[in-house]
Parts: structure tokens; sequence; C-alpha cells
């Protein structure tokens, strides 16, 4: 269904809150099964550009891939979304860490260091909120599409040439997170769908689909 209400699509000419509400569920449900994908930990970088692939798809030709495109596209990113992960997981764990270190003393620095480290994960959130998107705009991870490496180049340039798309992609991801915290954990699946658009969206509006080369 396409997304009739929503930016970089023209909208049809009796578009009504039907439309926007069927775009608000089929986000809904991407995130629940996404986050199902997710579940075994390994799976979740092939399930995030996956999502991320399909919402590229809808925001730009108007209509979802297709079931056989997706497990495809889950499929090929199995192995270079699980390197993907553990380099997410273990960059995410020094950080947790170094923070839950400076909030018991053990490490020198106090309160000015705490905030730094905060806003350095906050940072590198929204560079890897970015890298998801670059991920699902070159068609999901694979040999056919554009993969994580791939995708993290393509990150820095744009962090190089367009800041504001990182400081665009940091705020959504941190504002999704203080959401999860304030809801109930069970409807973070939800919200997933809902971060993933808004990441599009926000690139979109500040970076073209490739950066042109140095």
């Amino acid at each position: 269904m396409a997304p009739a209400d929503w930016p970089d699509n023209p909208a049809p000419a009796r578009a009504d809150w039907r439309d926007t509400l069927r775009a608000a569920t089929d986000l809904a449900l991407l995130g629940i099964v996404t986050a199902l994908a997710s579940a075994a930990v390994l799976t979740a970088g092939a399930a995030l550009a996956t999502a991320s692939a399909a919402i590229h798809q809808w925001t730009v030709d108007g209509h979802w891939p297709g079931l056989r495109d997706l497990a495809s596209h889950f499929w090929r990113g199995l192995a270079p979304g699980a390197v993907a992960t553990v380099v997410a997981v273990v960059g995410t764990l020094l950080l947790g860490g170094n923070m839950v270190l400076i909030s018991a003393g053990m490490v020198p620095g106090g309160t000015v260091l705490l905030v730094g480290t905060g806003l350095l994960a906050a940072l590198m959130a929204g560079l890897a909120g970015i890298t998801v998107v670059q991920t699902g705009r070159g068609g999901g991870d694979g040999p056919a599409g554009q993969g994580w490496r791939a995708a993290a180049r393509d990150t820095w340039r744009i962090a190089e040439r367009r800041p504001l798309a990182v400081l665009a992609a940091t705020g959504v991801v941190s504002l999704a997170g203080l959401l999860t915290a304030l809801t109930m954990p069970i409807l973070a699946p939800i919200l997933l769908g809902y971060t993933l658009f808004a990441l599009h969206t926000a690139l979109r509006r500040i970076t073209p689909h490739k950066l042109p080369s140095r």
C-alpha cells in the first residue's frame, strides 16, 4: 500500500484518513516482524537491512516488496549482517560499560565525562541509523545490494559533507529511545518500524541517494 499522505510521495486526489491508517499499520507490522526476526540477535543485522530496503522501496515506488524478495534479502544478509551485529554489540557494551564505571566512581571524570560519554553514545547511534538507511537504499545486504561496509563508507562521507544528517539521525534515534523508556517495552517493536521510516524520511530530505565520490 502506498504511503499516500507522507513525504516524497504524491498524494492521490481522494487520499483520506484510511490511507494514513493503512500506512501506520504497515509500519507497525514491519517493526514487529523485524523485531521477531532479530530475536536470535545475530540475525538482527539482516532483519534491519531487509526492513530498511522494504521502506526504501515503499517510499520511492509506492509499494512494498514481495515476500519472496524480502526473504531473499534476509537470507543474503545473514552472514554480513551477523558481523555488523557483533560490531554493534561490542561497541554498545564498551560504551555502556564505560558509563557504568564512571557512574560508580571507578573511573575518574565524574558528571562531565558521564555526559560526554552519553553524547558520544547518542552520536554513534545516529551514525548507526544512517548506516542502516544506506544499506536499505542499496536494496538490502548481499552481493546484489549495498553491503554493510559500503553503507558504512557512505555514512562516513555523509558525516563529513552533511553533518546536519548526523544530527537529524541522532535526534530520531534518541527520541525513539526516550519513547521506549517512557512507554511499555512491549511497544518497542511497533516503534521500530516508525523509527526506520523517520530515519529514511530525514535522510531523503538532507542527502541524495548517492553522494558523488571525491
